[in-house]
């Protein structure tokens, strides 16, 4: 993959569009690059490997130095994890998200929780017939996910596949 230069934009999270690639030739952990909607690189997001607790790092550069979030699991192992969210920077705790244990072994669900831990929406998987399809059968069905904020659609999540890019 060819180097990108991240935007400099002071607010990477302010755009209605996102594309995301799963960089796939990475040894140790997992690695996304999130672009905006011209195509610039925003952030570079990490996944540690080897934890005993999960740990996500999101970065502003290539060269993984200026971080801006770290999400890390409350627990080593949890069937309903909690992961916090927190600013880098200033090392408060923004958010939450909370898998929703049982709900999500046929259908991904997860709650979405304040710094204070209060519910404010929810991250669910489209439909639980292509979920179990997803499962059981092949993952080769693309995932759709829709983000609701009080009770309000804000966001939906699609999967691509592209094995060129």
């Amino acid at each position: 993959m060819l180097n990108a230069e991240i935007q400099n934009s002071n607010n990477p999270f302010q755009f209605n569009q996102y594309v995301i690639k799963k960089r796939l030739l990475v040894i140790l952990g997992a690695k996304l690059n999130i672009y905006g909607p011209d195509g610039t690189l925003l952030l570079v997001v990490k996944q540690k490997a080897f934890k005993l607790r999960e740990d996500i790092r999101v970065y502003r550069d290539e060269a993984l130095t200026q971080e801006v979030l770290c999400i890390k699991a409350r627990k080593i192992m949890d069937f309903s994890a909690a992961y916090d969210v927190v600013d880098s920077r200033t090392n408060e705790k923004v958010g939450v998200f909370r898998r929703k244990g049982w709900s999500s072994i046929i259908r991904d669900s997860w709650k979405v929780l304040d710094a204070n831990d209060f519910e404010s929406g929810e991250l669910l998987e489209d439909s639980m017939i292509l979920a179990l399809l997803r499962r059981f059968l092949s993952n080769l069905i693309p995932q759709n996910f829709d983000l609701n904020i009080q009770g309000n659609r804000v966001a939906d999540y699609k999967q691509n596949f592209n094995p060129i890019s």
